[in-house]
């Protein structure tokens, strides 16, 4: 799968259906994204510029879909779900999935972006709101401490996704 370049604006292909995808091309480290959740796509065009890493990983999880998401992450990367608890693997999966079951999009605004050749850190708040799949109000925030690697085909992928990075155990 190819790598977007920076600045090149978001090619998702958005089916018939009566979803949009709502994004500004050239984003800044103080824009903003969100989307309407449950684009179905089978894939998301990673990035060559890590910077631009924090909007993958929302148009990933905005697809509503647990093998999207798994394209973001290296193969043994860690995704720590809650506060001291990583996991890996079908683990990490299906702690996406219990996020991506809320039925709500996230929204993730890029605070820094640190890179040391093939080594990004990431600092994001992120949010999800709203009526969640039960019908009950949900408000998840936080600010993420991240870590991705560039990759031998020059995309971006996360190492470590550490979405309560600032919490304490």
């Amino acid at each position: 799968m190819p790598c977007l370049t920076a600045g090149v604006r978001d090619q998702i292909a958005i089916p018939a259906a009566a979803y949009r995808l709502v994004t500004r091309g050239g984003f800044s480290l103080t824009d903003r994204m969100t989307s309407d959740f449950n684009i179905h796509t089978d894939s998301v065009n990673l990035t060559n510029d890590a910077s631009q890493h924090p909007w993958t990983f929302a148009r990933a999880f905005n697809t509503g879909d647990a093998a999207v998401v798994e394209q973001v992450y290296e193969p043994g990367g860690v995704f720590v779900a809650a506060p001291g608890q990583p996991v890996a693997g079908a683990a990490r999966a299906a702690a996406n999935q219990r996020f991506l079951d809320l039925g709500l999009p996230i929204d993730v605004r890029p605070r820094h972006v640190y890179v040391a050749d093939d080594i990004a850190l990431l600092i994001v708040d992120w949010t999800i709101d709203g009526q969640g799949a039960d019908g009950q109000h949900v408000h998840l925030q936080g600010t993420a401490t991240d870590v991705a690697r560039r990759g031998p085909d020059g995309c971006w992928r996360y190492v470590i996704d550490n979405p309560f990075g600032t919490a304490r155990l």
